[in-house]
């Protein structure tokens, strides 16, 4: 017994230690300073090597104005055998507090004189510095020390300083000489540099970046230079200048197709299809792997999709088909051969087509959630051609396939969606309830809005008249029926004028219209929601919709306001923090400290 309590004797102090010192942090961060300075006394008295103490102390004693306590202290602690010069800048700002400039200079440069015996130690005094905002002292800090030994590096921090000034040319130097030296802090480096530049290439210091950018490159040929001016290039959404680098990177390197592969799919999320598809052809004549080819192929086909016009839909299936000919219907082309059922289906509404080709290849050998994907393309175009119960049947074979997984909560989303086409909302409600608590927040968010909807209407209306009619057109818009879908929304407007289902109808009228690229007839909609419709849950969402179309038409001020009001009216919206984003932008604060 003997061993154990000695040991509990000897971690005693530490531990008594450690829970004066919890006090003292909780009651700091409270402002309580006097019951806070009392604690690290204590503290100090028990560890006085402890140099956050002796700085926490005198910050305590200056919030208490105490400031020849802390000279007194700040001045022991210096002549101490635990001093560290980084205590003179601490003991400096103490005589600035009391409108002492003479001694506190003093002490600053002692600070800084201390590098000369020492230059490792610019980090702390540096450090020291930038605590107390005083940039320029923190600025000769690190340059000093570098200047007197080539193994101190506080490039990072003083690049940090150079950006905090203003100094924005020095610190784009600062910036990519540390790049140069150190390629593992490149993604960190430009995280730091990303608030000083914006996606207009106009700007100032986006200038000034690829200036030196290329002036490096011209001194030395190097693809890291190419790598940032196309991760610049990017930023300022020129995928085409992007992709320039990217080839003389891929010619010189001969690595891999990766970083190619990533600027196509960020052209393309970003609607620059033109540059997606020419880097996609880029790749598509490399010595790839068969799976790779698919992949490139499988992405051309997607932006072919998105840049055909709708009276030539119908030319798409001769790609597909020419495509899966080539390489085949196997598990390796089963995301092509659902693009190719989604184009007969719901781009030019050949569904008996769609569901020949789903039946006649379901035999294929699938892994169980390609199987599943496969099922639920199947049962999609069953409803798009009404035969719901068969399609139903189909969505709960997944259920019981792949319980508590994403796909299997799709399915029962789609169940809920499917029972509510059909007018059965009851059993619509009881699937809805269930997935409002999916782990996956997106199909949540969708299961609540529609469990709102049903909710509120089925209790209006006994005989669901005008949600049946809403049902309809929403299955319209699902087929991609555009066209007929406004017409019945605007039939329900027409008949059921003033009910509450009016906002959910107008919403969705309105987002059918943007899809159409009728941009004004889905502002009057979005307006007359805001003016008309004050305690619809759509206000928000008409807010944003708004501030996005008047972007779009390039009218920036109306913009903002737009944004404005959801940063000021409805900060609980699910849109509040790209508002934000939007806001800050269009109001010009991209540069933040």
């Amino acid at each position: 017994m003997r061993k154990p309590i000695f040991f509990i004797f000897l971690f005693l102090p530490f531990f008594f230690i450690a829970q004066n010192q919890e006090l003292a942090k909780s009651f700091f961060e409270d402002g309580a300073y006097e019951k806070a300075s009392l604690e690290y006394a204590k503290l100090i008295k028990k560890q006085p090597y402890r140099i956050d103490f002796v700085q926490k102390q005198a910050k305590c004693l200056q919030e208490l104005k105490q400031f020849d306590k802390a000279n007194k202290l700040l001045q022991k602690a210096m002549n101490s055998k635990y001093k560290r010069p980084q205590l003179w800048v601490d003991l400096g700002y103490n005589y600035t507090l009391q409108k002492d400039s003479v001694n506190a200079q003093k002490a600053y440069q002692k600070a800084i004189a201390a590098i000369q015996n020492n230059p490792n130690a610019a980090y702390s005094i540096g450090r020291a510095f930038e605590n107390h905002n005083l940039l320029q002292e923190a600025k000769q800090v690190y340059t000093t020390a570098m200047q007197l030994s080539s193994k101190t590096n506080v490039h990072l921090q003083l690049a940090y300083v150079y950006g905090q000034l203003y100094e924005v040319q020095n610190m784009f130097n600062s910036y990519l000489n540390l790049m140069a030296k150190n390629k593992k802090i490149i993604p960190r480096v430009q995280q730091l540099i990303s608030p000083f530049i914006t996606s207009d290439a106009k700007n100032e210091n986006n200038i000034k970046l690829k200036r030196s950018l290329f002036k490096k490159l011209q001194v030395q040929p190097n693809t890291l230079w190419n790598k940032q001016l196309s991760w610049l290039f990017a930023q300022q959404k020129q995928y085409d200048k992007a992709f320039v680098q990217e080839k003389a990177i891929y010619k010189r390197e001969r690595e891999t197709l990766q970083r190619l592969f990533n600027l196509a799919l960020t052209a393309k999320d970003n609607h620059d299809f033109d540059t997606a598809t020419e880097i996609l052809n880029f790749i598509k004549i490399q010595k790839l792997e068969r799976t790779t080819q698919i992949k490139v192929e499988e992405l051309l086909l997607q932006l072919v999709q998105k840049t055909t016009p709708k009276k030539e839909y119908h030319t798409l299936t001769s790609r597909y088909k020419v495509v899966l000919d080539t390489f085949g219907i196997n598990a390796n082309t089963i995301s092509i051969q659902l693009d190719y059922v989604d184009v007969l289906a719901f781009k030019i509404h050949k569904i008996p087509e769609a569901l020949t080709f789903l039946k006649t290849n379901k035999n294929q050998r699938l892994n169980r959630f390609s199987k599943a994907r496969y099922v639920m393309k199947y049962a999609d175009v069953l409803v798009a051609d009404g035969q719901f119960n068969n399609a139903l049947i189909n969505y709960s074979k997944i259920q019981k396939s792949l319980k508590n997984n994403v796909l299997s909560q799709e399915a029962r989303f789609k169940v809920a969606k499917t029972s509510y086409y059909k007018g059965d909302f009851d059993w619509a409600l009881q699937q809805l309830k269930v997935l409002k608590a999916s782990t996956s927040q997106l199909i949540a968010n969708d299961a609540l809005d529609l469990h709102l909807l049903i909710n509120e209407h089925v209790k209006e209306d006994s005989l669901h008249i005008a949600l049946k009619k809403y049902a309809k057109a929403d299955l319209l818009a699902f087929q991609n029926k555009t066209d007929e879908s406004i017409t019945v929304l605007a039939d329900i407007l027409e008949m059921h004028k003033g009910d509450k289902i009016e906002d959910d109808v107008l919403f969705l009228q309105a987002k059918l219209l943007e899809a159409q690229g009728n941009d004004k007839a889905a502002i009057k909609n979005y307006k007359f929601i805001i003016k008309n419709l004050k305690e619809s849950i759509f206000t928000d969402d008409a807010h944003y919709h708004l501030g996005a179309l008047y972007l779009k038409l390039g009218d920036k001020n109306a913009a903002k306001k737009e944004y404005e009001i959801i940063l000021f009216k409805y900060p609980d919206s699910i849109y509040f923090v790209t508002a934000q984003k939007m806001y800050r932008k269009l109001r010009g604060d991209d540069i933040q400290s």
